[in-house]
């Protein structure tokens, strides 16, 4: 007679129960070598390598501030900071959202390879789009101090909360864009023409302020975009502390209720990742032979 015996069922679990996000983040340094090989892979052969992170952000910021700022006018007070933060993290969420569209086929490789979770690969996108955000954050910050600005705890938690919702957002957006490019390519045409509309869709080169003056009582349907409350908290966070009169900045040009507006984008935000990581099971055992 054997010797072997059979497991008890109950110490047997189901495979589908240990993929998903939970798995990616159980998995943290196998996602940790993910992002850094993104991040070695994006400067590969460069001479100036990381520098590059600032380098871009800073010839936007003059593009932008010389189009919309000297050329056009604006009445802005500060103006290149109003600007730089909706820039910050606008570009957070488009290169989330593109970057992370293209992960699974850019790694069809290790996909068809490796036994990982494939969710693996726009939550690294989206990390590695955080790295990138940094150089940002550190002009930014050191522009505000050259206008005198000292950071308040309601900013800061402003600021927190406006990145949160985008990173949420930008990865359900990924989990969804990611998989549908597997099997139509078109997908990631689509997000390159959604991307294109999203930096005039903000309040970043015009105020709230002008928002409300031009849609009156219907000014707050705009906030229905979560991308315009994640520029309005940003800009509460930095621009706001650099005005001359900050509590009236925040009475012309911030929505009341910012936060709790805030946190309702944060709440749909999980529930649309959610949704997000759902439609992705879904799929993810034909991905590789579509691949």
């Amino acid at each position: 007679m054997s010797k072997h015996r059979a497991a008890p069922i109950d110490q047997l679990s189901s495979p589908a129960a240990s993929s998903g996000l939970f798995e990616v983040f159980r998995r943290r340094y196998l996602l940790g070598l993910l992002v850094r090989r993104e991040v070695q892979a994006r400067y590969q052969g460069s001479f100036l390598g990381l520098f590059w992170s600032y380098i871009q952000p800073a010839f936007r910021l003059a593009m932008y501030y010389f189009v919309f700022g000297v050329i056009l006018g604006k009445n802005i007070e500060n103006f290149a900071i109003h600007l730089f933060a909706g820039l910050v993290i606008v570009h957070y969420f488009t290169e989330t959202f593109s970057s992370g569209t293209r992960s699974i086929v850019r790694n069809k490789g290790v996909v068809q390879k490796m036994a990982v979770p494939r969710e693996m690969f726009p939550v690294a996108s989206m990390l590695v789009s955080a790295y990138h955000v940094i150089p940002g954050l550190v002009l930014l910050t050191g522009l505000c101090v050259l206008l005198g600005w000292t950071p308040d705890p309601v900013g800061m938690a402003a600021g927190l909360l406006g990145f949160l919702l985008i990173a949420v957002l930008g990865t359900a957006c990924a989990l969804l864009f990611s998989v549908a490019n597997v099997f139509f390519r078109d997908f990631s045409n689509v997000v390159s023409l959604l991307t294109m509309f999203t930096q005039f869709s903000v309040p970043m080169m015009y105020p709230y302020s002008l928002v409300k003056v031009r849609f009156g009582e219907f000014a707050p349907y705009y906030l229905y975009n979560p991308l315009a409350e994640a520029v309005l908290l940003f800009q509460r966070c930095f621009w706001v502390g650099t005005t001359s009169d900050p509590e009236l900045t925040i009475l012309t040009n911030m929505p009341r209720h910012l936060f709790a507006i805030g946190f309702a984008h944060l709440g749909v935000g999980l529930v649309v990742l959610v949704l997000a990581q759902l439609v992705f099971a879904r799929f993810e055992s034909k991905i590789p032979e579509r691949l």
